[in-house]
């Protein structure tokens, strides 16, 4: 009887301490976002016609943005482009990615709507990964942005004579801390393709995996060599923004796992162009006041401090050490989720990165 009080009395406090650490991190949160605010906008007399890729997260923020930043936005299928912009007669056609969804004729779109006299850009969001298309189509194109500042200078070598590098941001409507009930909740949590070097590394630290409370979405993760082990915390499947924001939320460390970045039967980048840049779920985790912990990239210390506001593991091995030493040092967790949080909110808008795209467009 005593055992089992002690149990009782340890159980509950461990419960008041777990309620009072997620009562800090919220409410640490929003006092940040109201310390900081949103300073009025001054909209430039522009007319935008956007042309979306169908990335839910990434097309809703820029969608925002432009309508915050310019007096009239029109947003329109790829195949519906030219007719648009014909009749919209924007002062610039913004397309995101232009791959996928997009005719294989949107090269010749973009000429005739060039030859209409209106200036084109595309903001590539899969760079390196898919070159092979995007060194064909950017060309067609007035201004190119990337997410990847190591393909400024092949997009150059092909002859782009305005290219800029512009990484992507967090929507911050949909990407929020959040208070989540205990399904969501977890020790470790990966969300995304089981692209092969994730695989191999999941592979690698299946073993320290075993005892914790693990959560691992999206699709080809049945590739594993652990897979029969490591099958109770795996969902096969794609998992929606709004429901991936909560497993953000409810998770103690979030891990963060870039693609390779060089040719593979994962990528279609022949041409080998480096990775060095962050993916946008190095954002997207940040702005839900989640703990990250994500690969090293060489252009993530001029977006977080390392240490500070997010932690880096290079290896398998240090991995596991950076795991083990966060999910027993909550404060510390906590308080770096938080850090990166506020940089997030002040610093990875997309507001503040389409007034950057209009800038260098010349729409002021």
């Amino acid at each position: 009887m005593r055992r089992n009080t002690r149990m009782f009395r340890n159980g509950r406090e461990d419960g008041f301490r777990a309620g009072w650490l997620e009562g800090w991190r919220l409410g640490a949160c929003e006092r940040i976002r109201q310390e900081i605010g949103t300073e009025p906008i001054q909209k430039r007399n522009a007319r935008v016609l956007y042309v979306p890729q169908k990335f839910e997260a990434i097309d809703c923020g820029v969608e925002e943005a432009l309508r915050q930043l310019v007096s009239h936005v029109s947003v329109t299928a790829p195949e519906e482009m030219v007719e648009t912009a014909r009749s919209f007669k924007p002062d610039l056609v913004l397309v995101l990615n232009g791959l996928h969804i997009f005719p294989p004729d949107h090269p010749d779109h973009v000429d005739t709507v060039r030859r209409m006299g209106i200036p084109t850009a595309v903001w590539y969001a899969d760079d390196p990964y898919l070159s092979d298309y995007t060194s064909r189509q950017a060309p067609h194109y007035d201004h190119v942005f990337t997410l990847e500042k190591a393909c400024l200078p092949h997009y150059r070598s092909l002859g782009c004579r305005n290219v800029h590098y512009l990484p992507l941001a967090a929507h911050f409507d949909l990407y929020r801390p959040l208070r989540v009930k205990p399904q969501y909740r977890y020790d470790i949590c990966f969300i995304g393709m089981g692209f092969r070097n994730r695989i191999r590394l999941i592979d690698e630290i299946a073993p320290y995996l075993m005892d914790k409370k693990v959560f691992i979405a999206g699709y080809n993760w049945h590739r594993l060599k652990h897979y029969s082990k490591l099958s109770p915390f795996i969902r096969n499947q794609w998992i929606d923004v709004p429901e991936t924001v909560h497993f953000y939320n409810g998770a103690k460390i979030v891990i963060n796992l870039h693609r390779a970045d060089g040719a593979g039967p994962d990528n279609r980048n022949s041409r080998n162009w480096p990775g060095v840049s962050v993916n946008p779920r190095t954002f997207e985790i940040a702005a839900c006041g989640a703990f990250q912990l994500t690969d090293y990239r060489d252009e993530l210390p001029s977006h977080y401090a390392i240490g500070s506001e997010i932690a880096v593991y290079r290896n398998a091995e240090e991995l596991v050490r950076q795991i083990e030493h966060y999910l027993t040092h909550d404060e510390e967790r906590l308080q770096t989720a938080v850090r990166g949080y506020r940089r997030t909110v002040r610093e990875h808008s997309f507001a503040g990165r389409i007034s950057r795209l209009l800038d260098e467009m010349g729409i002021r």
